[in-house]
């Protein structure tokens, strides 16, 4: 009973990781706040759909690796097969907690094309957010350190 709520806590660990990361222009980190930002005013030329490939930290490989490996060698009398079975099981599973780590983090995006006042452009490729965005409508650009993000000009 323990190893199973031990292998269920990593399990919702690797979930709890692929959940927290986003690049939503709405979401803005904390170490984002209360630091001033540049603020350039532009037009958006174009708008496209992307997808932003999901990051691979390897927490997802390593949580099954482990998962797998206790899976696979039983749990607690230590044999020769046992231990290859655990072994190859965790393999397996830090195969398979990589490529569900990176689906887990994998968004849906938009490249937004902006014409600023001074004629130079920008491309921005950030997260689905709350506005909707059309060629033609006036934005502004919010940058911090080397963070981008474009929302649609106050009125």
């Amino acid at each position: 009973m323990k190893h199973r709520v031990q292998r269920l806590g990593i399990v919702i660990f690797v979930a709890a990781l692929g959940a927290c990361a986003t690049s939503s222009p709405d979401v803005i980190s904390r170490k984002d706040a209360q630091v001033a930002s540049q603020v350039q005013d532009g037009v958006v030329i174009s708008i496209r759909p992307v997808t932003v490939d999901g990051s691979q930290t390897g927490m997802g490989a390593a949580a099954g690796g482990v998962v797998g490996a206790m899976v696979g060698s039983g749990g607690s009398s230590i044999q020769r097969e046992q231990v290859s079975l655990g072994i190859l099981a965790g393999v397996a599973a830090a195969v398979a907690g990589n490529a569900i780590e990176r689906m887990a983090t994998r968004e849906e995006a938009f490249e937004i094309i902006v014409q600023l006042r001074n004629g130079d452009r920008r491309a921005i490729v950030q997260a689905k957010g709350n506005e909707t965005l059309l060629a033609g409508d006036p934005v502004i650009i919010v940058t911090s350190g080397n963070k981008m993000r474009v929302t649609r000009a106050p009125r």
